[in-house]
């Protein structure tokens, strides 16, 4: 058999181990991580569902991230030219390319919605810093978000225009100039940022009782559907399943090891989470909103404890810019597989791949913009565009590519290709992760798939 491992991506290399652990973290914190996990922790029996989603993201989530790393280093090219040539030096069907096809799809669908929803925080940067939620009621904040943001289709298509063009620049400058410089000022300022929030949020007096909702545990709460959410979440947030790791995988070099910087990336994204949820949680207790709001928790219920609080003005500015920089570094990630199928399939400069991959989300963003005002009435199944883009990425692709991946990697690629690759000394450690990618993992997904679907 050919020996046909790259030398490097021809796209460039990340500098260091870290700047990979920055950037793959940056693709999996996003808007998602701020109010998702905190609240569904708390939903779902505090650190009962916390401890369980840990356990998740060990079983599931690093296994398959490493699975992922290792096949884009290995190729060093876009998701789809590195499956194809894979599966060529496994002597295996060109079929398995379609993996990389569906989840460069899903992430430009992703980014299509995703930019209009970041938009939305641009917007709300803008409030905040100019003091708009001074003495903000909840009825007032309400209406901003429904008439002055969903229901205005001219804010929402300039929001998303000027969030698409941040997104456009950042990865027209390339892996070192521009993703790279990017992820090493954006996340230690986003860390930094969310570690303001807190100091702010223990002096709400309201500091206990946030911990004790994120991490009391309550049995009562917690259920098999808690099981299945934990799942579920622990997929999702690491970005798994649409290539960007994959890509980003490409970048990393020979010398790095996969299992530490997967287990990094892992943590530090559990982490974030949770330092989400102490700082957010106790400004919302603190005027008596409600925790369990949701998506409105952000644009409705965090506005209006902003408003009503000494200082509100200048730290309801610092997390939006919170908000606005978690979404910039995981829509970065998001627009870079397409680019990079664009650079190698048809043979295109970066900066034109980029205009033309980004114009193309840009165009289907309008479906999302327009799903709350519009195209309100246009439909299908009940469900508006925004909802059917959405429901097809998370509910079929996402978690289909993370079973192709997983399938691939255990069954498809030889053991001596993986172990070489992954570069794991330690027996035990590398046929505790064979076992976990080849049975484990492929089961798991597969549940978490059929509930997402609505089967069990």
């Amino acid at each position: 058999m050919n020996d046909t491992r790259s030398q490097g991506s021809a796209h460039g290399q990340w500098s260091s181990r870290l700047t990979f652990v920055l950037a793959a973290t940056g693709a999996a914190v996003g808007l998602g991580n701020i109010w998702k996990f905190p609240y569904i922790a708390g939903e779902h029996g505090g650190s009962v569902f916390v401890l369980v989603y840990i356990l998740c993201v060990a079983v599931l989530g690093v296994p398959i991230m490493m699975a992922e790393v290792m096949l884009g280093r290995r190729g060093g090219r876009t998701p789809v030219n590195t499956l194809r040539m894979l599966a060529a030096e496994a002597r295996a069907s060109r079929v398995w390319q379609i993996i990389g096809w569906g989840g460069t799809l899903a992430g430009i669908l992703i980014l299509s919605y995703y930019s209009v929803i970041a938009g939305w925080t641009l917007a709300y940067l803008q409030y905040a810093v100019t003091g708009a939620f001074a003495n903000f009621t909840g009825d007032g904040a309400s209406a901003l978000f429904a008439q002055s943001i969903t229901g205005n289709p001219l804010t929402q298509v300039v929001c998303h225009t000027l969030f698409m063009v941040m997104t456009m620049v950042i990865v027209a400058r390339g892996v070192n100039r521009g993703l790279e410089q990017a992820v090493v000022y954006l996340m230690p300022t986003l860390v930094a940022l969310l570690l303001i929030l807190v100091g702010y949020a223990v002096n709400t007096g309201h500091f206990m009782q946030a911990l004790a909702f994120l991490f009391t545990p309550d049995f009562d709460k917690f259920s098999s559907a808690s099981v299945l959410t934990a799942m579920g979440h622990a997929f999702f947030t690491l970005s798994l399943g649409m290539g960007t790791i994959m890509i980003y995988g490409a970048y990393v070099p020979k010398t790095a090891s996969i299992a530490g910087t997967s287990v990094a990336i892992a943590a530090a994204d559990t982490m974030v989470a949770l330092i989400a949820g102490m700082a957010i949680f106790p400004i919302v207790f603190a005027n008596g909103l409600d925790p369990a709001a949701g998506p409105r928790l952000i644009f409705e219920t965090v506005p209006v404890a902003f408003g009503n609080m000494a200082g509100g003005t200048l730290f309801g500015a610092l997390f939006f810019l919170l908000l606005l920089i978690a979404a910039w570094t995981s829509s970065i990630s998001l627009l870079e597989p397409g680019v990079t199928l664009l650079i190698e399939n048809f043979g295109m400069t970066r900066s034109r791949a980029v205009v033309c991959i980004g114009l193309v989300i840009w165009i289907l963003g309008f479906g999302t913009a327009f799903s709350s005002n519009l195209w309100s009435h246009v439909t299908l199944f009940g469900l508006t565009i925004f909802q059917q883009i959405d429901y097809l990425t998370s509910n079929l692709m996402l978690p289909l590519g993370g079973l192709g991946i997983a399938v691939f990697a255990g069954w498809v690629l030889t053991r001596d290709t993986s172990r070489a690759e992954l570069n794991v000394r330690n027996t035990a450690v590398y046929t505790a992760w064979r076992l976990f990618i080849r049975w484990i993992a492929p089961v798991t997904v597969s549940i978490v798939f059929l509930h997402a679907i609505g089967v069990v």
